[in-house]
């Protein structure tokens, strides 16, 4: 029980904050719901999809693991079913909403990820894996969301929008899972700036996300 809560403690944390961070009304709860569960059963056919690229001997150099097997089928899925299940929905109506649906999502990814791993590994890394994978998990998410409400709101773009919402989640996926690979003594030293290079894009895109209620307030 310990490690099943320490486990999905770090999610429910950076759930609530990105929920209540969103200066105009709140989403309801059971779409929001529905995206987290989304994630969570992603989680195994990606596994599996992993599974068997390994064991094929497929994109395993570091670089294309990082970039096939981490970045890009992850952070694909996310960005999928954003597009075909939230993207069109009528409770879509802010720009700020894309972050929420997107980092439920991620969410749910990471929350059963961290489950697995810990049950696997014990629970003395769980402040590292709160620290780390689960908050990247977020992270990305909200990089993803904020674009994804950039292409649903934005006039023009949108197309352009829609394509960095996955390029960019992508990419920043893959320098961390790169950054893991290769600097496996020294991996804290390499990922500490780059999480903190993160949280810092991801609190400007929250802030700009949220002045899209001031436009609709106005006359």
């Amino acid at each position: 029980m310990a490690i099943f809560t320490a486990a999905i403690s770090p999610a429910v944390a950076i759930m609530t904050f990105i929920y209540l961070s969103k200066k105009i009304e709140l989403e309801p709860l059971p779409l929001i719901v529905r995206m987290f569960i989304i994630g969570v059963i992603m989680v195994f056919p990606i596994m599996f999809i992993q599974y068997a690229f390994e064991v094929e001997g497929v994109f395993q150099s570091p670089l294309l693991r990082s970039f096939f097997l981490a970045g890009l089928i992850e952070e694909f899925f996310k960005w999928f079913f954003l597009l075909f299940v939230v993207y069109q929905h009528s409770d879509f109506d802010h720009h700020y909403d894309g972050i929420i649906y997107a980092v439920a999502i991620s969410l749910g990814f990471a929350t059963i990820e961290n489950v697995i791993y810990l049950f696997s590994n014990g629970i003395e890394i769980a402040i590292l894996r709160a620290v780390f994978p689960v908050s990247s998990h977020a992270l990305f998410g909200i990089i993803m969301g904020y674009y994804m409400g950039k292409a649903k709101f934005a006039e023009a773009h949108r197309t352009r929008c829609l394509v960095l919402a996955l390029f960019i989640p992508v990419s920043l996926h893959t320098v961390y899972d790169f950054i893991i690979t290769v600097f496996e003594q020294s991996w804290l030293y390499w990922i500490t700036p780059f999480m903190i290079i993160l949280w810092v894009i991801g609190f400007r895109k929250i802030k700009e996300a949220n002045l899209h209620h001031q436009e609709l307030l106005k006359p």
